[in-house]
Formats: C-alpha cells, structure tokens, sequence
C-alpha cells in the first residue's frame, strides 16, 4: 500500500477521493427523489382505481409532484457537480 502512494502524483490521491465522493453523493442525493417518486405514483395509481371519476386531476397533480420531486434530484447533481474542483 504504501509503495502504491509513493506512486502517485501530488494531489493525485485526493482528487480521485474527491470524484468518489462526489459520486457517492450524488448517489445518496438521488434516493430520496427515488423514493418519492415511487410513492406518489403508487398513491396515484391507488387512488385513480378507488375513484375514477377523479383521474384527471389525480394525474396533473401526480406530475406536478413528480416535476418538483425530479426537481430536487436535478438541484443535488448540480451541487454535487459544483463542488469538484
């Protein structure tokens, strides 16, 4: 390990940790809207089969939610972005 470091390049270590870590957070930043997402679609859905009648307005306010949950998954790749140097 410790010839593998003598190897590398001034600051080489810590700009590949930083590209990982930024990944990493990027990846953890893109869950929640995930998990969102699958909840106000799985909503939708349920609430389209209890009540039909209403499927239009359930399903423009579904993708208002989705546009705003998507939003913040777009705002966390962005920052993630801006934070490599």
């Amino acid at each position: 390990m410790l010839s593998l470091l003598a190897q590398t390049a001034p600051g080489e270590l810590v700009d590949g940790l930083q590209a990982i870590g930024a990944g990493l957070g990027y990846g953890l930043a893109a869950i929640g809207p995930g998990f969102g997402i699958g909840t106000v679609v799985g909503s939708a859905i349920s609430s389209m089969a209890r009540q039909p009648e209403s499927a239009g307005m359930v399903r423009t306010t579904m993708f208002l939610g989705i546009a705003f949950i998507e939003a913040l998954a777009l705002i966390g790749f962005v920052v993630f972005i801006l934070l490599l140097p």
